[in-house]
């Protein structure tokens, strides 16, 4: 049970830190693909959107290629003395890149049901576009916001496929759904329903909250 317990704290507490990771460039990525047109804008909406689609493990085949000792960004970060692979940053960084589309969406079209011209008479007082977006435009769409933000946590409670390629089942990078799979598998079947029970009551708690803050801004 104790096991339980503490796979279950790292795998939400991962998961916290993957949502605060993948905030600042998925609102940013959502307000640009909300209030801009240009040339390429499809392509940016695909690449975002490219992971719900992608076969999980072929999300963690990239990573592992761009994050590995012979991949670009892995290699610097390995001459800088920070390892990634198999750690809990490689955890981090498998549930915010599986998260981050459901939060786009989500804060996208929260986004587009602000009235542009509070942002229009804001910036007509003389506020800048930093200031615009973080006292006009952020308040005014913080349910979808929020909402985003809470299915991009509960994407990353749930990460499989990703996590375990860059991440592995090691004692210290074991998530919920990674010992799901490693109890069931050696066949420590009370210790897996434990599991469960912890995974579903936390994604039911987070979903059910987003689900009403979609439905209040849709009243």
């Amino acid at each position: 049970m104790n096991d339980v317990l503490s796979v279950a704290l790292f795998t939400a507490g991962m998961a916290t830190v993957a949502t605060a990771v993948m905030l600042p460039p998925g609102l940013a990525v959502a307000w640009v693909l909300a209030r801009r047109r240009f040339p390429g804008h499809a392509v940016l909406e695909t690449l975002v959107s490219l992971p719900l689609v992608l076969p999980p493990v072929a999300t963690g085949l990239i990573l592992i290629t761009v994050l590995g000792r012979r991949g670009l960004l892995g290699g610097m970060l390995e001459r800088m003395g920070v390892e990634v692979m198999f750690t809990w940053r490689a955890v981090v960084v498998a549930m915010a890149v599986m998260g981050l589309p459901l939060l786009v969406r989500s804060a996208r079209a929260g986004f587009e049901q602000v009235d542009r011209r509070y942002e229009q008479i804001a910036a007509t007082l003389g506020a800048r576009p930093a200031r615009v977006f973080f006292t006009v435009s952020l308040p005014l769409a913080r349910r979808g916001v929020l909402a985003g933000a809470l299915l991009g946590f509960s994407r990353a409670l749930g990460e499989f496929g990703a996590t375990i390629m860059v991440a592995g089942a090691l004692p210290g990078t074991r998530t919920i759904a990674v010992a799901i799979y490693t109890y069931t598998e050696t066949g420590q079947d009370a210790a897996a329903a434990a599991m469960l029970a912890v995974s579903a009551a936390i994604a039911f708690g987070a979903l059910l909250a987003s689900n009403r803050l979609v439905a209040h801004r849709s009243a």
